[in-house]
């Protein structure tokens, strides 16, 4: 599973709409993507924390790594 961010077009430009996604292979092999949880709008500030707690690995490492990104 991962998280999915959109930018906010519409509305404030320091939010993002986000989705827990997982990823799946139908019959067929193709890839897909089902929507676990919606999760609404969300500040930009906290999608760091976001992906720390949603990804596999040390919460830790990724909330570093994601901080130093921006």
């Amino acid at each position: 599973m991962f998280l999915r961010v959109i930018p906010d077009n519409r509305g404030e430009s320091h939010t993002s709409f986000c989705d827990l996604v997982e990823s799946y292979r139908d019959g067929n092999g193709v890839p897909r993507h089902r929507v676990v949880v919606k999760l609404g709008r969300i500040d930009n500030g906290r999608i760091p924390y976001l992906k720390a707690a949603f990804n596999r690995g040390k919460p830790e490492e990724i909330l570093e790594h994601e901080l130093r990104k921006k």
